[in-house]
Protein backbone atom coordinates (compact mmCIF):
# COMPACT_ATOMS: atom_id res chain seq x y z
CA UNK A 1 0.00 0.00 0.00
CA UNK A 2 2.86 2.37 0.77
CA UNK A 3 4.08 2.24 -2.84
CA UNK A 4 0.69 3.11 -4.32
CA UNK A 5 0.08 6.28 -2.29
CA UNK A 6 2.39 8.95 -0.85
CA UNK A 7 3.43 8.45 2.78
CA UNK A 8 1.49 11.47 4.05
CA UNK A 9 -1.74 10.02 2.61
CA UNK A 10 -1.20 6.74 4.43
CA UNK A 11 -0.38 8.54 7.70
CA UNK A 12 -3.46 10.77 7.48
CA UNK A 13 -5.68 7.78 6.67
CA UNK A 14 -4.22 5.73 9.54
CA UNK A 15 -4.83 8.58 12.00
CA UNK A 16 -8.39 9.11 10.76
CA UNK A 17 -8.99 5.35 10.80
CA UNK A 18 -7.72 4.91 14.35
CA UNK A 19 -9.91 7.79 15.54
CA UNK A 20 -12.93 6.35 13.73
CA UNK A 21 -12.44 2.84 15.13
CA UNK A 22 -11.78 4.20 18.63
CA UNK A 23 -15.10 6.03 18.50
CA UNK A 24 -16.83 2.87 17.31
CA UNK A 25 -15.09 0.93 20.10
CA UNK A 26 -16.39 3.39 22.67
CA UNK A 27 -19.94 3.01 21.37
CA UNK A 28 -19.61 -0.80 21.42
CA UNK A 29 -18.16 -0.85 24.95
CA UNK A 30 -20.95 1.46 26.04
CA UNK A 31 -23.43 -1.32 25.23
CA UNK A 32 -22.01 -3.31 28.15
CA UNK A 33 -20.45 -0.73 30.49
CA UNK A 34 -21.26 2.73 31.78
CA UNK A 35 -18.98 5.58 30.76
CA UNK A 36 -17.77 5.99 34.34
CA UNK A 37 -16.79 2.32 34.59
CA UNK A 38 -13.45 1.46 36.20
CA UNK A 39 -12.65 -1.10 33.49
CA UNK A 40 -9.37 0.07 31.92
CA UNK A 41 -10.47 -0.35 28.29
CA UNK A 42 -13.56 1.76 28.88
CA UNK A 43 -11.51 4.40 30.68
CA UNK A 44 -9.14 4.49 27.69
CA UNK A 45 -11.99 4.85 25.17
CA UNK A 46 -13.59 7.65 27.20
CA UNK A 47 -10.34 9.55 27.74
CA UNK A 48 -9.25 9.17 24.13
CA UNK A 49 -12.54 10.20 22.57
CA UNK A 50 -13.90 12.88 24.94
CA UNK A 51 -11.83 15.69 23.31
CA UNK A 52 -13.08 14.64 19.87
CA UNK A 53 -16.69 14.52 21.04
CA UNK A 54 -16.33 17.97 22.62
CA UNK A 55 -14.92 19.31 19.35
CA UNK A 56 -17.90 17.94 17.38
CA UNK A 57 -20.46 19.07 19.99
CA UNK A 58 -21.59 22.11 17.91
CA UNK A 59 -22.62 19.87 14.98
CA UNK A 60 -24.06 17.03 17.07
CA UNK A 61 -27.86 17.06 17.17
CA UNK A 62 -29.32 17.42 20.64
CA UNK A 63 -31.88 14.67 20.10
CA UNK A 64 -29.23 11.93 19.88
CA UNK A 65 -28.97 9.76 22.97
CA UNK A 66 -25.51 9.80 24.54
CA UNK A 67 -24.49 6.24 23.54
CA UNK A 68 -25.04 7.09 19.85
CA UNK A 69 -22.97 10.29 19.80
CA UNK A 70 -19.62 8.45 19.24
CA UNK A 71 -21.14 6.62 16.26
CA UNK A 72 -22.41 9.89 14.83
CA UNK A 73 -18.95 11.45 15.11
CA UNK A 74 -17.31 8.29 13.70
CA UNK A 75 -19.57 8.73 10.66
CA UNK A 76 -17.82 12.06 9.95
CA UNK A 77 -14.43 10.35 9.94
CA UNK A 78 -15.81 7.63 7.66
CA UNK A 79 -17.11 10.25 5.23
CA UNK A 80 -13.78 12.10 5.23
CA UNK A 81 -11.89 8.88 4.54
CA UNK A 82 -14.26 7.55 1.90
CA UNK A 83 -15.24 10.69 -0.01
CA UNK A 84 -13.14 13.73 0.88
CA UNK A 85 -9.63 12.23 0.73
CA UNK A 86 -10.04 10.68 -2.75
CA UNK A 87 -11.64 13.88 -4.02
CA UNK A 88 -8.83 16.05 -2.63
CA UNK A 89 -6.24 13.75 -4.20
CA UNK A 90 -7.92 14.08 -7.60
CA UNK A 91 -9.28 10.58 -8.10
CA UNK A 92 -12.20 10.50 -10.51
CA UNK A 93 -13.80 7.52 -8.76
CA UNK A 94 -14.90 8.00 -5.18
CA UNK A 95 -13.58 5.41 -2.80
CA UNK A 96 -10.50 4.52 -4.85
CA UNK A 97 -8.21 5.42 -1.94
CA UNK A 98 -10.63 4.29 0.70
CA UNK A 99 -9.37 2.51 3.76
CA UNK A 100 -5.65 1.70 3.42
CA UNK A 101 -5.65 0.94 7.17
CA UNK A 102 -8.29 -1.77 6.85
CA UNK A 103 -6.69 -3.08 3.67
CA UNK A 104 -3.33 -3.50 5.42
CA UNK A 105 -4.98 -5.23 8.38
CA UNK A 106 -6.87 -7.60 6.04
CA UNK A 107 -3.67 -8.42 4.14
CA UNK A 108 -1.87 -9.11 7.42
CA UNK A 109 -4.64 -11.42 8.64
CA UNK A 110 -4.81 -13.17 5.28
CA UNK A 111 -1.07 -13.80 5.38
CA UNK A 112 -1.25 -15.00 8.97
CA UNK A 113 -3.96 -17.61 8.35
CA UNK A 114 -2.83 -18.69 4.90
Amino acid sequence: MIFIHPLWVIVVDYVLGVVMWTLIGRAAMNLFLREDSEFFFMRFFVRATDPILRFFKPVTPGFLIDPLVPLYVAWFFFMIRFYLMPWLLGYSVMGMLSFPLESDIAQFLYGMFR
